[in-house]
């Protein structure tokens, strides 16, 4: 058996973002990179497979050298091999049609992306994927059992759950729910170790229209003060959030 996980890299989440060129572009300076968090569920669990069946692990990245030291995370949690596309990606159908043009002559039985990637929240580079390769695809994922060929998924919808059954070879967007939290992977030193003699193949990018571009980032805007107001003193209150919040 074959994985594939499509990696995104994203800024920290503790990261301060800013924007330049008149809003129009994403300030990296400063910025440190991390896995997907989304990515990371799907990570664990393509672990977990994979010694459970000795499934074979491969990690594919679209982006730039500098994302290098993130992908090779990957393989310190155990992957086996990590693909970068030597790409700077603008959009998610750009992005989509690297994947695809590295996915259509390999024999993957179940590739793994994040549901989205959590800078853009585009959410849609897997469904693309899946579009411009034929291959079946279910979002949302938060639960997935293996019988041989044949794939159980939990897919959260709105107000509930939903169950699906399919086959092999399958796309997933996976999501929190997919592992739990406490089986999330960090490298440990062994891995780390050995991470440095797996294989990291850097491909060039094929040629692919850009099909959207950024018109401006805004910030949301900076919260208010907080004002306290004595407890006692409910005239007050209820005039500020008549008059002032206007939420009465």
């Amino acid at each position: 058996m074959k994985i594939l996980l499509m990696l995104s890299v994203v800024p920290d989440t503790t990261s301060k973002i800013n924007f330049t060129d008149n809003d129009t572009r994403f300030d990296k300076t400063g910025i440190q990179f991390v896995i997907n968090p989304h990515d990371e569920f799907g990570l664990t669990k393509a672990m977990q497979i994979k010694e459970k069946t000795g499934a074979e692990l491969h990690v594919v990245h679209v982006g730039v050298q500098a994302n290098e030291s993130v992908i090779r995370k990957t393989l310190a949690i155990g992957a086996d091999k990590a693909f970068r596309i030597d790409a700077d990606p603008k959009d998610s159908y750009f992005t989509a049609a690297q994947l695809a043009e590295f996915i259509k002559d390999k024999d993957y039985d179940l590739i793994i992306a994040g549901r989205e990637s959590i800078d853009y929240n585009g959410g849609m580079v897997p469904g693309i994927v899946s579009a411009l390769t034929g291959i079946k695809f279910v979002n949302a994922v938060i639960g997935m059992e293996l019988n041989g060929n044949n794939v159980t998924l939990d897919r959260e919808i709105e107000g509930g759950k939903e169950t699906l059954q399919t086959t092999l070879p399958l796309i997933i967007g996976g999501q929190k729910g997919l592992v739990r939290e406490e089986e999330l992977r960090i490298p440990n030193m062994r891995g780390i170790m050995m991470a440095r003699k797996k294989p990291l193949e850097v491909l060039p990018a094929v040629d692919a229209p850009l099909t959207t571009e950024y018109v401006k980032f805004e910030k949301p805007p900076a919260k208010s003060a907080v004002k306290l107001i004595d407890k006692d003193n409910l005239d007050e209150l209820i005039d500020l959030l008549h008059n002032e919040a206007k939420v009465i």
